[in-house]
């Protein structure tokens, strides 16, 4: 996978927004370029609505005094919709002791696009976990951040993770090459937190 796809991915039947909460994107905790991940994401967002896809808003639960502290301003979702599903997490992994799996299965979804946050951390873990369960995996370069490292670049950290994934999750140059279609199964009731 050392070169970006620039070209428009197969339709994905779901999108897992993972840990896009208000303290990484606002703030003295915020991300480099949040703005540009927001607008990226932000963009997936609108096109899977549209077009009827599963939304899920993946929220992390950080440790007591954390940004993502359950309750703490920076805890929230900002992108979220009401009736959108939320599954909250306590680790790096959104398919670990959460309803995730069976929720993308009993949609039948197939195919999904991932995007938000850490790239090297919770995306990374959530996308590999994905492809081990059988599901297909579309990842926009654009629509996934993290921080700087020590002297290494927000940019270069979310690039090498990207690297590191392999060859079976299809990546693509920009969220906007990202399509969308309505899972076969049937929806969740409108704010289900999983």
């Amino acid at each position: 996978m050392d070169e970006l796809v620039n070209r428009a991915a197969p339709p994905a039947e779901a999108l897992v927004v993972v840990d896009m909460q208000q303290g990484f994107l606002a703030g003295p905790e915020a991300i480099p370029r949040a703005d540009r991940l927001a607008e990226a994401v932000g963009g997936l967002l609108d096109r899977a609505r549209r077009a009827g896809a599963l939304v899920i808003h993946l929220q992390n639960d950080g440790p007591p005094g954390a940004v993502d502290e359950p309750g703490a301003p920076g805890w929230g979702l900002p992108l979220a919709e009401p009736a959108e599903a939320v599954v909250r997490k306590t680790t790096d992994d959104g398919f670990e002791d959460t309803g995730l799996s069976a929720l993308l299965t009993d949609l039948g979804v197939q195919r999904l696009a991932l995007a938000g946050l850490l790239s090297e951390m919770c995306v990374s873990t959530t996308a590999r976990t994905a492809l081990s369960r059988g599901f297909s995996v579309v990842l926009p370069h654009d629509a996934h951040g993290t921080y700087d490292l020590d002297d290494i670049p927000a940019t270069v950290v979310a690039r090498v993770a990207e690297h590191a994934l392999g060859d079976e999750v299809e990546l693509v140059a920009a969220a906007v090459q990202v399509g969308f279609v309505t899972p076969a199964g049937t929806r969740p009731s409108s704010g289900d937190v999983w």
